[in-house]
């Protein structure tokens, strides 16, 4: 077994997950904003619930891929170069929904509120998807020949794991946000997230679960079946405290399944980073794939003192800004000044 490269694809699957599960909830605010607000209070409370933190959760995209890139530049390089066109769809998402949260407070008609917020909830699901199908294409396969290039056309990616993996993800945003916005809101915005899981959980963790079983069946290493009835038993669990009203229950339920979940997916893709649909002799593994055993061990040592510090200070961020928000929190809106005033 290569150590260092093993490590490696261990920890790009760490922050992977972790992508999911804290930038999992904001994008899925971002979506609820549309379609479980009910008037202007409401979304403002939903936006100032991931204020705070939304930003510090895209520095893990941020540093999945640019370890991928560090550590298996072969990865980094067929996967990026063939999903090329879906993942600047993804980019045009991430740059609409960060200019929607900075520049919605800026105006205050309803014309002006209305934009931004469909760019907010358009934003954060076509980036949901985007990452959910790329995540899925590169544990399922992509056409790519011995040189890692890719031999269909600019759609040659798209397939049904794209969709079931990017489908994955928006469902698991949606129900991961109703958990986080039952945690950190009050009165009627609080009411209808903790209805939304009970009613439609069972149904948005079908494709995440689906993608799961799938490369359990393509890939499957028998323990990992064990990892897949923990992480349903935390779904099962989390929807049940829904029902219970016991939201904290409901979100570690939540993370429950999603952690086991993508743990099941890593390991069973293991030792293979990005498999060929054209010829199993064509797959990039840890070995072949990786960068060389100095540069993977300069990356440990600073990933030794640099990591232990992002979780410090994210952890740190969540817990000042850890009360809820009502409506009675949010102050009237203001006109905003002008920097320069005309003569």
């Amino acid at each position: 077994m290569d150590f260092l490269p093993t490590v490696w694809f261990i920890l790009i699957a760490v922050l992977w997950t972790g992508y999911l599960f804290l930038e999992g909830f904001d994008l899925g605010v971002g979506m609820h904003m549309l379609v479980s607000a009910r008037n202007e209070t409401d979304r403002r409370v939903m936006l100032n619930t991931i204020g705070p933190v939304w930003d510090g959760n895209e520095v893990w995209l941020i540093t999945a891929g640019g370890a991928t890139f560090a550590a298996f530049p072969y990865w980094y390089a067929s996967l990026f170069s063939t999903l090329y066109l879906p993942l600047v769809v993804v980019l045009l998402g991430l740059i609409f929904r960060a200019v929607a949260i900075e520049y919605r407070g800026k105006g205050h008609t309803a014309r002006w509120s209305r934009m931004w917020d469909v760019a907010l909830g358009t934003g954060s699901f076509v980036s949901a998807f985007g990452i959910g199908a790329a995540l899925a294409l590169t544990t399922t396969g992509l056409p790519v020949d011995a040189n890692g290039d890719a031999v269909a056309g600019p759609f040659g990616w798209f397939n049904g794991w794209a969709v079931v993996g990017g489908l994955a993800v928006v469902g698991f945003c949606l129900v991961h946000a109703s958990a986080f916005l039952a945690l950190k809101t009050e009165g009627d915005v609080r009411a209808r997230a903790g209805r939304f899981a009970v009613r439609w959980m069972p149904v948005l963790l079908l494709p995440l679960a689906a993608w799961a079983i799938g490369v359990q069946l393509l890939h499957g290493k028998a323990f990992t079946w064990i990892l897949l009835g923990i992480a349903v038993a935390g779904a099962v669990w989390a929807w049940r405290s829904f029902r219970l009203g016991k939201e904290g229950a409901a979100f570690t339920g939540l993370g429950v399944f999603l952690v086991l979940g993508a743990a099941s997916i890593f390991v069973n893709a293991y030792p293979v980073v990005l498999p060929s649909t054209i010829d199993a002799g064509y797959d990039l593994t840890v070995s072949n794939a990786s960068s060389s055993p100095y540069t993977l061990g300069v990356m440990s040592v600073v990933a030794a003192f640099g990591l232990p510090l992002v979780l410090a200070y994210q952890g740190w961020t969540y817990w000042v800004f850890r009360k809820r928000i009502s409506g009675a929190s949010i102050p009237a809106a203001r006109p905003v000044e002008a920097a320069v005033k005309p003569r």
